[in-house]
């Protein structure tokens, strides 16, 4: 009998276990941050001049240089800035629109210009309390009549910021107080009196310095204190709280009026 031959067939292979790619979690995509809105803020700095007679007016020792810091940090933060300037020698920062005044009136005709489309106040411009009476035309003589003493008669400027502020609606006001005794209290009337949402406090000491100490107040009292610090971090720190504040309801506000007063630049 023949052998038969029996051939080993193909090897058994056992199907690999194919295990599922190992993927990561995808990360979540971080949501893209909302622009915050761009806001249109009017800000006054620096004295202004009562003239008595050509060459000669009453006015104050403020530089303008908070005001101007605070536009700046202002353009910086990605906003428009309108600044309202005194009688300064400050070059303009970079991206901000400037109108150039000498008295509290013509002050006062600007920012009504200025806020009729504006999102925000900062009133840090020492405006002159008082005025002549008259002006004289030519140079006040008065030495030449003879006698020891003069009297010169002045009349009350009108309250720019509580002029402006009364209609402000959803506009947010910040008022500056410059107090030498018993400050906050003061200051704290005198928010309420001006219609302002937050009072920037300071001493004697701020006028044409680089540095200030303020306390900010609002409603319910002191928000925040800082000692010394230029005024170039207290604008910034000041343009934030403005940013960070809840915004009131919308209210109509008077259109603006055609037109521009003072120089722009």
């Amino acid at each position: 009998m023949s052998a038969i031959a029996i051939a080993p067939g193909p090897s058994a292979t056992k199907p690999s276990a194919t295990k599922p790619s190992a993927t990561k979690p995808s990360a979540k995509r971080a949501r893209p941050k909302l622009a915050r809105p761009k806001l249109h803020i009017v800000v006054t700095a620096g004295p202004t001049r009562e003239y008595i007679d050509p060459v000669r007016y009453l006015s104050n020792e403020s530089s303008g240089r908070m005001g101007f810091e605070l536009a700046a940090a202002a353009v910086r933060a990605g906003h428009r800035a309108t600044l309202i300037a005194g009688p300064v020698h400050l070059p303009t920062p970079k991206g901000v629109e400037r109108i150039d005044v000498v008295s509290a009136r013509e002050m006062l005709a600007a920012m009504q210009f200025a806020f009729a489309d504006a999102d925000a106040l900062f009133m840090a411009a020492a405006v002159a309390d008082f005025r002549p009476a008259r002006k004289f035309a030519g140079k006040w003589k008065k030495k030449e009549g003879g006698g020891g003493g003069a009297t010169l008669e002045l009349v009350e400027n009108p309250d720019l910021l509580r002029t402006v502020a009364r209609r402000k609606g959803a506009r947010r006001v910040i008022a500056f107080a410059l107090e030498t005794g018993d400050g906050e209290r003061r200051a704290a009337a005198k928010l309420v009196k001006k219609n302002a949402d937050w009072i920037v406090l300071n001493g004697a000491g701020a006028l044409n310095a680089a540095e200030s100490a303020v306390t900010v107040l609002d409603p319910a009292g002191v928000l925040w204190r800082a000692e010394a610090q230029p005024k170039k971090a207290t604008a910034e720190r000041l343009i934030a709280l403005l940013e960070t504040a809840p915004r009131a309801p919308s209210a109509p506000r008077a259109a603006p009026r055609r037109g521009s007063r003072g120089s722009t630049q």
